[in-house]
């Protein structure tokens, strides 16, 4: 047991295994299907759409364009919504289980036109994707959203929010990694082997294989979102007020998270993080493919990639207790950004060999770095929540929770289709794969969506996480200051605490509610 306790210690864990890592674990199961079931369509299904179902990447792109814009749309009203729900299982809740079924279905839509591509007639093969597309984001929204705007109320404090994120991460990992397993086994007809170090450049032979992917993970993914329903506790919202729902109610709701300066840098690590994201994992397969010709190892690659972002959240978790929320993207941002400039080595004319080792390495330096920028905007988000209470005097998780959704989908449906658009203005063919068919013009193409732009968005990165302002301590006088104003409609606050948190939020101490007359409770 005293073993156990300084372990304990040093990790510093906050209340028993029963308090915390079991609320954690129940709240984060929803996690293997949000944080897992993206994985396979971001590694995988632009390029089936290009190489199976025979689209060119600017059709490809255009329905992420498309589903982007829905995507747009959508997520902000989703956030408003689930704010406004009345519900003896609270705000959130209720919408993991409405949206399991629909969003099992998306799923097995998106790896197959049930017969449409066999016909030849692409303009029905994109409609049918296009609409798939649809169907998918908009259950992920209806699940996504209110999970995540869940946070901050099932785990209130500063660090207990660090540790349900670690478990929560531990989650993503399981999504990732199981599905990753499930697609290789699938596109490789069931074979080990080919799925680790033989997997042929893809083809429209393999459709049955790819929509096997969408049999098996639908029913994976659709457990977890039922599973998180039922073992997740939240406040009924019987009794909370009714606020009106209009368009213009609704754009003012989000012009005013933008006047939170907290939230403002949140959004462009978020911002620059998610378009290096984007660029890098749309383009990988066609970068290896037809530049470092090194396909057979893809799933290889993938492993390694894998294996080197966990690693980093062990790490990640220690620098957030005893460093700050920041430190981690400090600290391990760099090796991000070497590990994407270390592929500009690679060419069409690299040897073999070499190509394999700058891959891996390349692959060690960037998920492993990758990790601590994630970490940092993943537990900051929460906390923006806090200081957005401050201006406004009401809890808006599903507004804040909107810009998650938002990064992890609208975001990477623009860059699919600037990715698609640009591989065309530069001349690639998916239906020409070999590095030897490519023309100087498709080889500098590949290398500036998969090398140079990511490379510049990581090292923005980078350096906005320099510029975010909250500590621990300012969270902690931010919610000392929130119960008291509710509690007594007063603040007992310094001249010194008073610019500080002017400092955080951007907005004069008169101008927000908790330097107001007003109490809202």
């Amino acid at each position: 047991m005293a073993v156990l306790e300084k372990i304990k210690d040093i990790l510093g864990v906050e209340g028993t295994v029963k308090e915390v890592f079991v609320p954690a674990l129940n709240f984060t199961s929803a996690n293997i299907t949000l944080g897992g079931a993206g994985y396979p369509i971001g590694q995988f299904h632009q390029q089936f759409l290009a190489y199976v179902e025979g689209l060119n990447t600017e059709q490809a792109g255009r329905i992420s364009l498309i589903n982007g814009l829905w995507d747009a749309f959508n997520d902000p009203v989703m956030g408003s919504i689930t704010d406004r729900t009345h519900s003896k299982y609270g705000r959130h809740r209720p919408y993991l289980i409405i949206s399991a079924i629909p969003f099992a279905l998306a799923y097995i839509c998106k790896w197959t036109s049930f017969g449409i591509s066999g016909t030849g007639n692409l303009s029905a093969v994109w409609w049918w994707y296009l609409f798939a597309a649809i169907l998918y984001s908009t259950s992920y929204t209806v699940a996504a959203i209110p999970h995540e705007a869940m946070l901050p109320l099932v785990a209130p404090s500063y660090f207990l929010r660090t540790q349900f994120k670690i478990v929560e991460y531990m989650m993503n990992s399981v999504g990732q990694v199981s599905s990753w397993v499930f697609t290789a086994l699938a596109i490789s007809g069931f074979n080990v082997k080919t799925a680790l170090t033989g997997l042929p450049n893809p083809t429209p032979a393999d459709r049955g294989n790819y929509a096997m992917i969408g049999i098996i993970l639908s029913v994976w993914f659709l457990w977890p979102l039922i599973f998180c329903f039922f073992k997740t506790s939240e406040p009924p919202s019987l009794t909370q007020p009714h606020e009106p729902l209009n368009w213009r109610y609704l754009a003012h709701e989000y012009k005013l998270v933008f006047s939170n300066r907290s939230f403002r840098q949140y959004f462009i690590i978020q911002l620059f993080y998610s378009l290096c994201h984007s660029f890098y994992g749309i383009t990988d397969q066609y970068f290896i493919i037809s530049v470092a010709d090194l396909y057979k190892y893809f799933n290889l690659f993938n492993i390694i990639a894998g294996t080197s972002e966990f690693m980093g959240s062990p790490l990640n978790y220690l620098l957030v207790r005893y460093k700050g929320k920041t430190f981690c993207g400090k600290l391990l941002g760099p090796f991000m950004v070497a590990g994407l400039a270390l592929n500009g080595l690679i060419s069409p004319k690299t040897p073999a060999k070499l190509s394999t080792v700058i891959m891996i390495t390349s692959a060690i330096l960037y998920n492993f770095g990758f990790s601590g920028p994630g970490f940092v905007a993943d537990n900051i988000r929460p906390d923006v929540t806090d200081a957005d209470e401050l201006i406004t005097g009401r809890r808006r998780e599903g507004v804040i929770a909107t810009f998650y959704s938002l990064f992890r989908k609208t975001i990477g449906s623009f860059i699919s289709y600037a990715v698609g658009w640009g591989l065309k203005f530069f001349d690639y063919d998916p239906n020409t794969q070999a590095p030897a068919d490519q023309t100087p013009r498709s080889i500098f193409g590949l290398r500036l969506n998969f090398v140079f732009i990511p490379t510049v968005l990581a090292l923005l990165c980078v350096l906005c996480i320099y510029r975010y302002s909250m500590t621990k301590q300012d969270h902690e006088e931010i919610q000392r200051v929130i119960k008291e104003k509710h509690e007594t409609g007063e603040v007992n606050i310094t001249e010194e605490q008073k610019k500080r948190l002017e400092k955080i939020t951007g907005v004069s101490w008169e101008d927000m509610w908790i330097g107001s007359d007003e109490v809202k409770r």
